[in-house]
């Protein structure tokens, strides 16, 4: 066992130990103001981020630092109320950690989500996009030697995004009156917003939403065998002109992911529910 899976095994024994002996069978990433999912969990467990051996403390605005166990959708989940970012200076294998320690723990699906600006013309601040591939321009999280207790050394990512899962969000999202959207997202590592002419290379290369975030987890797990739902919240309308009333701030960002958490919270919950 090398070094990294010592690691990763330190810190899932830990966390094993504060959940007791049921496995989740769901995992979810919760991003910049979409912690309010978190709160519907019963019987939570919760381990804070920095009991966990190993484990590096979130940094960014919105994202509490927490793992949460318990029931969802009559499930047993285990929920990260806040994510790590490249940009906070986290190599990769510290950025990816908390997918491995829920893969060791059982879980064989992943939602992720996050706060995203929207590079699509037709999108407008509060839409629910679902996100449907990507578009990596951030460090591979599986450079170096494969951890082959995990995967293959060559994963497969024409379906990295569990096209299943896509649409049974898009029937619930009908019964729920919803608009859902579906889109690419771009990942950059930040944590400079982009700039007008970075937007409008993204768009040209088929990009929807653009953050910082989200695809090394997808990386991961797929690498892990785990399928994935990913969702984004456009919370601002990216900026492709050079004048300044477009300008991004990140307290705005997640107030607006604040504004449509509670419906990708309820769209979350049934999707749990019918699985």
């Amino acid at each position: 066992m090398n070094e990294s899976t010592e690691k990763i095994n330190h810190a899932a024994r830990y966390v094993k130990s504060c959940i007791g002996a049921e496995a989740p069978s769901i995992g979810i990433v919760l991003g910049s103001g979409l912690g309010k999912l978190a709160d519907k969990i019963e019987n939570q467990v919760v381990i804070p981020y920095r009991e966990v051996p190993e484990f590096p403390m979130s940094t960014a605005i919105g994202h509490k630092g927490n793992f949460i166990y318990g029931d969802l959708g009559g499930k047993k989940v285990i929920a990260m109320q806040g994510r790590l970012h490249y940009y906070e200076g986290y190599p990769m294998e510290l950025v990816t950690l908390g997918i491995r320690v829920m893969s060791l723990l059982g879980i064989k699906i992943l939602f992720v989500s996050n706060a995203a600006g929207g590079t699509n013309i037709d999108y407008k601040v509060g839409d629910l996009v679902i996100i449907k591939d990507h578009i990596n321009m951030m460090p591979n999280p599986l450079i170096g030697p494969n951890l082959e207790e995990f995967g293959p050394r060559f994963p497969d990512m024409t379906c990295a995004y569990d096209i299943e899962l896509q649409q049974l969000a898009e029937k619930l999202g009908v019964q729920m009156g919803l608009n859902l959207r579906k889109g690419v997202y771009f990942g950059s590592t930040g944590p400079t917003y982009e700039t007008p002419a970075e937007i409008r290379f993204f768009r040209e290369v088929g990009a929807d939403l653009v953050g910082m975030s989200t695809i090394p987890e997808v990386i991961v797990a797929r690498h892990c065998g785990i399928r994935v739902f990913g969702m984004s919240v456009v919370t601002n309308e990216a900026n492709s002109r050079n004048v300044p009333k477009n300008f991004n701030d990140g307290d705005d960002v997640v107030q607006q992911a604040g504004i449509a958490s509670d419906i990708m919270t309820e769209l979350f919950c049934r999707m749990i529910e019918s699985l």
